[in-house]
């Protein structure tokens, strides 16, 4: 079976959202900032209570409402900053075959990928993971990398899922 398509800038971006909104350990770094971040707030208030002439129960009432702030908007504003230095990375440097046009050959033995750098095989047992969302399959190769499929590309999605899913075998 052979699939052509066309990987863009967003589609490079939406894969990297999608492994960090699921990856356990980028999980714990988001949590760890949004919820620490206040905690220092509260304790900042209370220091500088000490310090100068303000009373603390002011500082805290402000310190507080701002970190109550930090914790309703920081995962928009951390998503935010990883997607503006993707498309920094991507700008930044040369990146033939992995935006553009691509050609993916799936057979019984493996994955053929085709673009205008040359071609990648991998055989089934290289694909460590298939996830999926609404617009995307994702054959991970490694941890942190994976080739992506859009499925506004596929005519038979439901075929394409079953095969790949008959062929992957996910590893621990």
């Amino acid at each position: 079976m052979e699939i052509k398509y066309n990987l863009t800038e967003e589609d490079y971006i939406h894969f990297n959202l999608y492994h960090i909104k699921n990856s356990k350990s980028a999980i714990r770094s988001l949590n760890v900032q949004r919820f620490l971040t206040p905690v220092f707030f509260i304790l900042l208030s209370y220091i500088i209570s000490l310090v100068g002439d303000t009373p603390f129960l002011e500082l805290f009432i402000a310190f507080f409402i701002t970190g109550i702030l930090w914790i309703l908007f920081y995962p928009k504003y951390f998503y935010s900053t990883v997607t503006r230095r993707i498309k920094k990375f991507i700008r930044e440097g040369k990146n033939g075959g992995l935006l553009g046009e691509h050609v993916l050959s799936i057979t019984d033995e493996g994955l053929v990928e085709s673009t205008s750098n040359g071609q990648t095989k991998v055989d089934w047992s290289g694909i460590i993971g298939f996830k999926e969302d609404n617009e995307y399959f994702y054959l991970y190769n490694s941890s942190i990398s994976a080739l992506i499929l859009p499925k506004r590309e596929l005519t038979n999605e439901e075929e394409i899922r079953n095969f790949i899913n008959s062929k992957v075998v996910v590893h621990s």
